[in-house]
């Protein structure tokens, strides 16, 4: 399962995100209906917003990726600009949308103030 986790600030605005694990990781059918595509909608939504935060935005962010845990994290390091919030609230509007379509034992998301 991809569990992510969306790190907020203290004015509850979306400031990063970690994610660690698989779709369907240990799973006995590895190659079960949903896992193939839920796996490649979240890499894809993911890797697209720290690409265009990077090249579309000023806002400073740190991000580490790690292919065989499946962890991405990503954070802004100072106050993100409207456009990378606009980034940052699109990419997590699009996981919501996963999880709520295809749910465990694919995606959970939870919320963490830091």
């Amino acid at each position: 399962m991809i569990q992510v986790t969306v790190l907020v600030d203290s004015e509850q605005s979306n400031c990063g995100i970690l994610m660690c694990g698989h779709a369907g990781y240990g799973e006995k059918d590895r190659h079960q209906q949903g896992q193939e595509l839920v796996c490649a909608a979240v890499s894809a939504l993911t890797l697209n917003m720290a690409n265009s935060v990077e090249h579309f935005t000023d806002t400073p962010f740190e991000a580490e990726m790690e292919e065989d845990s499946g962890l991405f994290c990503f954070r802004f390091t100072e106050k993100a600009g409207s456009e990378a919030t606009l980034l940052i609230n699109s990419l997590i509007f699009g996981l919501l949308d996963i999880e709520e379509e295809y749910g465990e034992p694919y995606i959970k998301i939870s919320y963490k103030e830091v």
